[in-house]
């Protein structure tokens, strides 16, 4: 079964899953956190990569030690994507993530699957009216971001707005890898079959989601890239279709454009959901082909 949706694209670093809470965050004793940080450089020309975990509760103090150096050291700051206003992304979440013609998301279902997925949203006091027209993959990212939130998980303690924060107070270049239409269409494309078993697979796991969260943001304070990838495996391993357009063909588009960047002079960091520097098909190994090697820093 897939895990919960919401701690995985948290390690995928797909910001528009997981929206920025209002509320404003409790005071907490801070927490040392070491995520891992690698560096590829020749001559000439240095990027770090950093690995994100896009919603935190508050309280990880990460953004210090070798990771604040190389961010300083740096012109320019990349992400996976640098959002929109809020115009653009209603635009293309209506364009992308609702059918305004055809079956409704119940009827997509398979009748066995039908009562779970409405006991979710009984249980979650949202209105089935609200859900008709959604595609399932949207469905199943606006059903696993509510038991993180309720953990206290929020985007306003996540790595990408620090460092966008940060980078705009130094008048460093702050770009993206992607676009949030980009993104949106990335789950747009996944065929009709493995739309909807991810949306059952959530609606399943949905009980552990605060579960997986804890052990990924776990394995990532702790700069253990292994356990990361040991999730990741777990959560995609029963759909290639949705590990290929999540994972693979991304990492595999990043490090063509890190070997390009690399025959311009300068520092950049680079900073993505932690999901893409763990495991097999990470950037990393990506960059193999291109006789790149990814060195760890440590500290």
């Amino acid at each position: 079964m897939f895990r919960p949706f919401a701690p995985l694209f948290a390690s995928l670093g797909l910001a528009f899953a997981l929206p920025a809470c209002a509320q404003p965050a409790p005071a907490v004793q801070p927490q040392d956190a070491d995520p891992a940080l690698w560096v590829v450089r020749d001559k000439d020309t240095t990027i770090y990569l950093f690995g994100t975990i896009h919603v935190l509760k508050p309280g990880l103090s990460w953004f210090d030690e070798a990771v604040k150096k190389a961010f300083d050291r740096s012109g320019t700051l990349v992400l996976e994507m640098v959002e929109p206003d809020q115009e653009t992304q209603q635009r293309v979440v209506v364009s992308k993530a609702f059918d305004p013609a055809g079956p409704t998301l119940l009827e997509k279902l398979p009748a066995e699957k039908r009562p779970a997925f409405e006991k979710a949203l009984e249980d979650n006091k949202l209105s089935r009216a609200s859900f008709e027209r959604m595609q399932p993959w949207f469905a199943a990212i606006s059903l696993s971001v509510l038991p993180v939130q309720k953990l206290g998980y929020q985007a306003l303690n996540g790595p990408e707005g620090i460092l966008t924060a940060a980078a705009e107070a130094q008048k460093k270049q702050v770009m993206g890898l992607e676009t949030f239409e980009g993104q949106m269409s990335i789950f747009d494309s996944l065929s009709q079959r493995a739309q909807v078993q991810l949306l059952t697979s959530t609606v399943e796991e949905l009980p552990k989601a605060g579960e997986t969260m804890e052990r990924m943001v776990s394995d990532w304070s702790r700069g253990n890239p292994e356990g990361l990838a040991a999730t990741m495996n777990e959560s995609l391993k029963e759909s290639p279709e949705v590990a290929k357009a999540l994972l693979v063909d991304r990492n595999a588009k990043w490090a063509a454009w890190i070997a390009e960047r690399m025959r311009t002079p300068g520092r950049v960091f680079i900073a993505v959901g932690a999901g893409h520097l763990a495991g097999p098909d990470s950037v990393q190994a990506q960059l193999g082909k291109y006789k790149l090697k990814a060195v760890r820093v440590k500290y």
